[in-house]
């Protein structure tokens, strides 16, 4: 007998809500750490960011701000004020997290096999929690959670097609052994979330 036989579609409160994306970004900065420690790149818009300003002097910041604008009015013309307010304090809590993370957890150089794995899983599980709670960290994320809620293509597809992209470009920039190990922990991720984040399994309303 299933427990949630027929669940009913409500939204999260927002206690819930709190909890539930301070762990999801809690996850992704620790995720951030095991990627600075095994020196790989990272995918999303984040990466195409620094392919774009590795090579032109660029500010990384001002490109990946850049970037951003067009998902933030897709956000807001098709996910609503909602869904777009809770990715901008997705984002700034995420990104304060991760800067100060580093002066409370210490983690040694790691092998590149051993940082792609937990960084693909740590920010698969954050990634995760956060579109469970109608969230994302920006970019694709938001294209990714609105092609899977009205095309039904799943999210985590969505990200791996993008990031194949941005790692075919990296290869250009960086040790291709870099981009490999990179590219695994993108897999990673990604195969946690088109495995787990189903709408037909988890039904809350964002």
């Amino acid at each position: 007998m299933l427990l949630l036989s027929d669940p009913p579609p409500d939204r999260h409160t927002l206690a819930e809500d709190v909890q539930g994306m301070l762990i999801g970004c809690t996850l992704v900065a620790l995720s951030i750490q095991f990627l600075r420690a095994s020196e790989l790149i990272t995918g999303q818009v984040a990466g195409l960011s620094l392919v774009l300003a590795y090579p032109t002097g660029w500010s990384f910041g001002v490109v990946f701000f850049v970037l951003n604008l067009p998902f933030y009015v897709l956000a807001i013309r098709q996910m609503g004020w909602r869904f777009t307010v809770k990715n901008f304090i997705a984002v700034t809590t995420m990104s304060v997290m991760a800067e100060l993370m580093p002066f409370v957890v210490e983690v040694q150089p790691l092998h590149p096999a051993v940082g792609a794995a937990l960084f693909g899983l740590c920010a698969g599980m954050g990634l995760l929690g956060l579109f469970r709670h109608g969230a994302s960290l920006g970019g694709v994320g938001i294209v990714a959670l609105w092609l899977q809620d009205t095309r039904g293509i799943k999210a985590g597809n969505t990200q791996l097609i993008f990031d194949l992209g941005v790692f075919t470009l990296a290869l250009f920039l960086f040790p291709w052994e870099k981009v490999m190990w990179s590219l695994l922990g993108a897999v990673i991720l990604n195969a946690i979330i088109t495995i787990n984040h189903r709408r037909d399994r988890y039904i809350a309303k964002p």
